[in-house]
């Protein structure tokens, strides 16, 4: 992205945003735990606000050691200090919600990830799940904004294509943090092209609406190309919440 496109203002509606991110006990929405939430507020310069918070939660089930080797939380560093399952799970469904219902945009990098296992764990503790406002998810963006850009979508490797630091990633603050300054350089490069995909939205909302239609085209050209190795891929749509 050019320094030009870096410096480019945005709307109001994202002169402030929260950024969320998870670790976890595995990748199975619908199974895994929380074990570590950072959910912290930005300006559209990059910078962190006060009034953010994280969580270290003991999941109640041994960490696999496959999460462990990824995201370095131990079954005794959870058991020594992390808070118990369902209160961690209100306490963020709770913090979450209070941001849509202030009207700010929540931004989570491959956000179906995120908000589809933390939906699953909330009904697993009789909690009522987020009522969704507005949610950015840069990856959708990216890959729809530049669509033919070579090379991986993980949030490392975009986070080097934007110029953005991550030192530590799969830290929950760290990557919330990098998904944010993602977040608003993708937007950035997405209201300066000179003849985008679509013409940037007018609100969060907006944004949030383009997103579900763009997650769910995204999946079905992943499965077309799945589908020629593996016949009986089924595609998972579903954005924020992937369908069961």
């Amino acid at each position: 992205m050019s320094e030009e496109n870096g410096k480019l203002q945005l709307p109001r509606w994202l002169d402030v945003i929260a950024v969320f991110d998870t670790e976890t006990t595995g990748v199975d929405v619908t199974k895994a735990k929380i074990v570590t939430a950072a959910l912290h507020l930005m300006n559209q310069n990059g910078e962190v606000l006060p009034g953010g918070k994280d969580w270290l939660i003991n999941p109640g089930v041994p960490i696999p050691p496959a999460a462990i080797a990824v995201h370095k939380i131990t079954d005794e560093m959870v058991q020594r200090d992390g808070m118990d399952a369902a209160t961690g799970v209100q306490e963020i469904v709770t913090a979450i919600q209070e941001l849509f219902e202030r009207g700010i945009p929540v931004v989570a990098y491959n956000a179906a990830y995120d908000f589809s296992l933390l939906h699953h764990q909330a009904l697993s503790f009789g909690i009522t799940p987020v009522k969704f406002g507005s949610v950015i998810d840069p990856l959708v963006i990216d890959k729809t904004v530049d669509k033919w850009r070579k090379g991986s979508r993980k949030l490392e490797n975009v986070a080097q294509h934007y110029g953005v630091s991550l030192a530590n990633a799969h830290a929950a603050k760290d990557d919330a943090i990098a998904a944010g300054l993602v977040g608003l350089s993708v937007l950035r490069f997405f209201k300066a092209q000179a003849k985008p995909v679509v013409d940037f939205p007018a609100s969060a909302e907006e944004l949030h609406q383009l997103q579900a239609k763009w997650a769910d085209e995204i999946e079905t050209s992943f499965a077309k190309w799945r589908q020629q190795d593996m016949p009986d891929y089924v595609p998972s749509f579903g954005w924020p919440i992937k369908q069961s």
